[in-house]
């Protein structure tokens, strides 16, 4: 019963670390990555459609990325998509393929951009904790209704603050290689 409920939890503080990274891969940095545009929403004939399902993305150069769109006919749709973007880039194309040049980032917009990944870093250490405390809350109930012991009881509460912190720890260094990786001229 207290494995089943560790189990669950390690899987919801799993989830927020995949959140928090998926979130960060959206945050521009010095160089080109196609995460940059990828979950961009393309209006595509009257449907919001993820960028990624509408073109191959690369990015062929460190401060270049390229879209190929599958179709060619959603080539200004995806030009709209980028321009009503909070990215602030200028896309261009050849009639075939969107090219995006990625300028570098101002000493200014650094810092903003790593305040902004603090936030996400200590919204996902939030979550790895709200997790902790419902698993707590429900270990708790096990112990109020005779299901498991007061020993096994604290046990729990031991392994799931170690499972808590070592969540924690990871969020920290996932956040810490962000912000190095904004920072990087």
């Amino acid at each position: 019963m207290v494995k089943d409920a560790l189990v669950e939890a390690e899987n919801r503080m799993r989830g927020a670390i995949h959140v928090l990274e998926d979130d960060l891969a959206s945050i521009r940095t010095g160089r080109a990555s196609p995460a940059l545009v990828e979950r961009l929403e393309v209006e595509y004939y009257g449907t919001p459609t993820p960028l990624i399902q509408l073109a191959t993305i690369s990015a062929p150069e460190p401060r270049m990325l390229t879209i190929r769109p599958f179709d060619p006919a959603s080539i200004k749709d995806i030009e709209r998509a980028i321009m009503t973007s909070d990215l602030g880039l200028t896309p261009g194309n050849d009639g075939k393929i969107i090219r995006l040049n990625i300028p570098p980032l101002t000493e200014e917009r650094r810092h903003e951009l790593v305040r902004v990944v603090r936030s996400r870093a200590e919204e996902a250490r939030v979550a790895v904790r709200n997790v902790r405390r419902d698993t707590q809350n429900d270990l708790r109930e096990f112990e109020r209704e005779k299901l498991i012991s007061e020993d096994e009881l604290k046990r729990g509460e031991e392994d799931l603050q170690k499972l808590t912190d070592r969540y924690v720890d990871e969020i920290n260094e996932i956040a810490e290689r962000k912000e190095n990786e904004v920072m990087e001229v």
